[in-house]
């Protein structure tokens, strides 16, 4: 029970670094920490499978491709934007929305209180992965997909626009145009 209390605080803690972070890295982080957390959960449940996908899969790839998204795009033009008048509303609908859950798992306590614990075995993991949920599977890795092409897309996109040349000026007559460095050479000739 120490055990569980300990991964439930560490999950409550990080969560809550999640959605008040300011910084899209730390948030990041903070999210990994609480993945890392509810796959202690998992283990002292005895759901080994679990744990491992909840640290391979979420802990690992979804917080990979988040951080890849963050060097593909230009983060810093959106740094202000979080700072907007909604925050005590969101604050609000979060603590509102955990009293119900929070009563909700209160409520149906009676029901999951179990003193046996039994492990799910892997052929029965395997049949309910790879028949019952394999389309959901695909489609999730289809969104993922999906929001790494189009980081690249909006980085690229990006980058296009600040690859500007920058103006080297008209020619007067037969003087050819001064580039940024013939100035710079100039400057010290005169200095010299």
């Amino acid at each position: 029970m120490l055990l569980f209390f300990a991964a439930a605080a560490v999950t409550l803690f990080a969560a809550f670094g999640v959605v008040t972070s300011r910084n899209i890295v730390h948030a990041a982080l903070f999210l990994l920490a609480a993945m890392g957390a509810v796959a202690g959960v998992f283990v002292l449940l005895y759901a080994e499978f679990l744990a491992l996908v909840q640290l391979l899969i979420y802990g690992g790839a979804v917080i990979i491709v988040i951080l890849f998204a963050l060097m593909l795009t230009r983060a810093s033009e959106h740094l202000g934007e979080s700072d907007t008048r909604r925050r005590p509303f969101a604050a609000l609908a979060a603590a509102a929305l955990f009293g119900v859950m929070a009563a909700a798992f209160v409520a149906d306590s009676a029901w999951f209180n179990s003193t046996t614990r039994v492990s799910v075995p892997f052929r029965t993991l395997a049949e309910d992965l790879f028949v019952v949920w394999a389309v959901p599977f695909e489609i999730a890795s289809l969104v993922l997909l999906v929001a790494l092409v189009g980081a690249v897309v909006i980085g690229r996109a990006g980058r296009e626009e600040d690859e500007t040349f920058p103006e080297t000026g008209e020619p007067d007559g037969d003087e050819p145009a001064r580039t940024p460095r013939s100035r710079r050479g100039e400057r010290r000739r005169r200095g010299a």
